[in-house]
């Protein structure tokens, strides 16, 4: 069963930095990785939680990347996040992450983009009916593979990940997908760093125009908290969880599937 209960800051991480969000209740989500039933239990601890906070506002959700790869059910996650991003009572923003930049890059020219069969692009196919090759298998197994996943990948869904953001910025924070280059103004920061970036990022303890919430790199199934960062993979294809950070002025709290 999922659960409600906070959860409690790793040792030795400190509190979770508290900023303000322009008087908004936000809820971030963090890497779900093809792992439906656990999107499905935090979108509705979310909603009660909301209930409870809410206060008459309509909250804003923001999800921070990754929705494909490594766990069983990639099209169910795209099938319930473009459901939300139709229907959705709530605000949402979806930010893009490697992963699934890496899908729309081999479905642009498979042959340089073999290797995503070696970080989870294997079960993706898997997951629309398509045979996987592996990464070293021939250039026209990758170029079938393509044409099979094109035949049965939703439209829907090719332009919702087409459609992705990559940086909200709001009140006190900026939410990424991996993390920004140390020193470069977030206005100025690559796309490349907000994908892909862990040194220079993660181990920088200066702070940022904003503090930044991420996902990307996990440890644990607890969020990674620092003064100047909040990092909320929870590594859910692995441990199971699914985390997501519930943000209002001077206020946070961390709510998370078990």
């Amino acid at each position: 069963m999922a659960s409600a209960m906070p959860l409690a800051a790793p040792e030795p991480a400190a509190a979770l930095p508290l900023g303000k969000v322009d008087g908004q209740i936000v809820y971030a989500i963090g890497d779900i990785h093809g792992c439906y039933d656990q999107l499905r239990q935090l979108l509705s601890l979310i909603n009660a939680d909301a209930g409870r906070h809410a206060g008459g506002r309509t909250p804003t959700l923001i999800f921070c990347g990754d929705y494909i790869d490594r766990g069983p059910a990639s099209p169910r996650v795209l099938d319930a996040l473009c459901w939300l991003k139709r229907r959705s009572p709530f605000h949402v923003h979806f930010l893009k992450g490697n992963h699934d930049q890496a899908m729309l890059d081999y479905i642009a020219d498979p042959v340089p983009m073999r290797v995503w069969m070696t970080v989870g692009g294997q079960a993706t196919l898997q997951s629309y009916g398509v045979m996987p090759p592996s990464a070293q298998d021939s250039p026209d197994s990758h170029r079938e593979a393509r044409d099979d996943l094109l035949e049965r990948l939703p439209v829907a869904h090719l332009r919702f990940l087409e459609g992705l953001e990559l940086m909200v910025g709001l009140g006190d924070y900026a939410f990424v997908h991996a993390g920004v280059r140390a020193g470069v103004a977030l206005a100025d920061q690559s796309e490349d760093d907000l994908l892909w970036i862990r040194e220079g990022f993660l181990d920088n303890e200066k702070p940022h125009e904003r503090i930044i919430v991420h996902g990307h790199t996990w440890t644990s199934d607890r969020p990674m908290i620092h003064p100047h960062r909040i990092g909320i993979d929870t590594g859910v294809y692995e441990t199971g969880v699914l985390t997501a950070l519930r943000l209002e002025d001077g206020k946070s709290a961390l709510l998370a599937t078990r």
